[in-house]
């Protein structure tokens, strides 16, 4: 089997793409702390890892890039023209593991909103109507982990490890 050239230029574009910190999740999070809510960014004991988290409000939310989460808008529907089945398999399997992730966030409990890129850029003001919509329905619940989430100390795992327990019908103390 013969190696691709690797050209310089697309490798130093491919590595300059960030999992972290990208434009659609700032422009999130500013508004979001504009609002004065505060949360946790990118939690690890969540499928998925939500990009933001309200412990409190038992919420977490998503802002996910067209092409990489295979939204249906324009920019989403692209392809590049080299390697297409190989970014057609990468990017199912992304929305395969987006749409398994908010169905066990949901199980668990946590309200779930998704933040597609092109709606920040061509809908701004309804976007983020929806998101203080979301937000402020978002009534905090009993069964919250917050109070040991902001230290970081495992809650949110005991909660996942306890709701996986009971569904399996194990006694969940």
């Amino acid at each position: 089997m013969t190696r691709r050239k690797i050209d310089p230029k697309r490798s130093a574009t491919m590595r300059a793409v960030k999992s972290k910190d990208t434009a659609p999740e700032m422009k999130v999070r500013r508004y979001v702390h504009s609002l004065g809510y505060r949360f946790r960014l990118h939690c690890k004991d969540l499928p998925g890892k939500p990009d933001l988290v309200l412990p409190r409000l038992t919420s977490a939310i998503f802002g996910h890039g067209c092409f990489w989460h295979g939204h249906d808008c324009p920019r989403g529907a692209r392809l590049p023209k080299e390697n297409a089945e190989y970014w057609s398999r990468k990017i199912g399997r992304n929305a395969t593991r987006d749409k398994s992730n908010l169905h066990l966030l949901g199980s668990m409990g946590w309200k779930v909103l998704v933040v597609w890129e092109c709606e920040l850029t061509t809908r701004a003001e309804g976007n983020e109507r929806k998101i203080a919509r979301f937000l402020s329905s978002a009534a905090p619940s009993n069964a919250t982990p917050a109070r040991g989430t902001e230290r970081g100390n495992g809650a949110l795992k005991s909660q996942k490890v306890r709701t996986a327990a009971s569904m399996l019908g194990f006694a969940v103390k």
